[in-house]
């Protein structure tokens, strides 16, 4: 049989360098209601739903995660109406920097180590509390593995002419006076 724990264990999946000490460290999970089916090997916890293990915090107002015959588990995190699901997670720099987004829907894909976000997607990265990358859309996926981010204009996941636009920030990491020649110099 498998445990809220266990099943929910897929959510450690790393972002963009997340904190490798989160894999050692224990996940809790909690929401207003849960259901554990033994025979389909599905968890559905409904409610205000979160997770949290080391620096990764997630949040949804459901979450769908299910085991595969041969270990592998997949979860689906789903926002409620104007309030989309969210992760935030410690990068593994040592300095304070951290990747968080949010989505209508994340699934993870423990075999593939493929995140997907649908609908009003949005992934940043901060130093601290400053952004300095941010990346929007309404399908963003991002394969652990290779650490590449694909960005496309529907939330099914593939390229629609005429739709929206998929869109990239980069934020000056320098300060304005780091940005100004010295006296004299020009």
């Amino acid at each position: 049989p498998i445990s809220v724990l266990a099943a929910a264990a897929l959510l450690l999946a790393p972002l963009a360098q997340a904190e490798r000490a989160d894999a050692l460290k224990p996940l809790k999970v909690a929401g207003g209601n849960g259901t554990l089916d033994q025979v389909t090997q599905t968890v559905v916890l409904t409610g205000g739903v979160s997770a949290t293990r080391g620096s990764m915090l997630l949040k949804a107002e459901r979450a769908e995660i299910k085991e595969a015959p041969d270990g592998y588990k997949t979860i689906v995190l789903i926002g409620a109406p104007g309030k989309p699901a969210s992760f935030r997670q410690k990068r593994d720099s040592g300095a304070d920097e951290w990747d968080e987004g949010q989505a209508e829907r994340i699934e993870y894909d423990e075999r593939t180590e493929v995140v997907r976000f649908s609908a009003n997607a949005v992934i940043r990265q901060l130093e601290g509390r400053s952004v300095t990358r941010e990346m929007g859309g309404e399908f963003i996926s991002y394969d652990a593995r290779k650490e590449v981010l694909l960005n496309l204009n529907d939330p099914s996941g593939v390229d629609r002419p005429g739709k929206a636009r998929a869109s990239f920030t980069f934020y000056p990491r320098r300060t304005a006076s780091a940005a100004q020649p010295e006296a004299g110099k020009q």
